[in-house]
């Protein structure tokens, strides 16, 4: 099989890699770059466990060819920290305990990213609909939504 040579940006940081026709940008992240952090949930764009961030778009990376990443932005939950330093999402969903086995967490967490850039001041309606493509079997959504709330209220503070 063919395998295509591919120049990404991935949490910064100038990547190149090779991969096969058939490789998503899920299992590029996790089986040729060895990210682990962007979780298979479902492999067909119904979960959102495998949500990152590409040219300033989500996407569900189990959608997304690999080969399609020439010259593409991508950021995943592995990027978002600083150093030891959680990004204030990642520390209001420890604060909300808004995370319970964690497969879905990754998504929610670079989804609720993309949200905030695009609106940093949403209502709970905006938040429930942003995450609306987010799927999770354990919390009843409610500390997830309590979690994305505060953090965008502590990152508009901090501006």
């Amino acid at each position: 099989m063919a395998k295509h040579s591919v120049t990404a940006t991935i949490n910064g940081d100038d990547v190149e890699f090779r991969c096969q026709t058939e490789q998503t940008l899920l299992d590029v992240l996790r089986n040729e770059l060895h990210m682990t952090g962007t979780k298979n949930g479902c492999g067909t764009g119904d979960c959102g466990a495998c949500t990152v961030i590409m040219n300033g778009r989500s996407v569900n990376s189990c959608l997304v060819l690999g080969a399609e990443l020439d010259g593409a932005e991508i950021e995943t939950v592995e990027g978002m920290a600083k150093g030891t330093e959680l990004h204030p999402i990642q520390q209001k969903f420890l604060d909300h305990a808004a995370l319970q086995c964690g497969v879905c967490t990754p998504g929610f967490m670079t989804q609720a990213k993309a949200l905030l850039e695009r609106n940093p001041d949403p209502t709970e309606t905006e938040v429930r609909f942003g995450l609306a493509g987010n799927l999770c079997r354990c919390t009843g959504y409610d500390k997830i939504i309590r979690a994305v709330l505060d953090a965008a209220a502590e990152m508009r503070a901090s501006k």
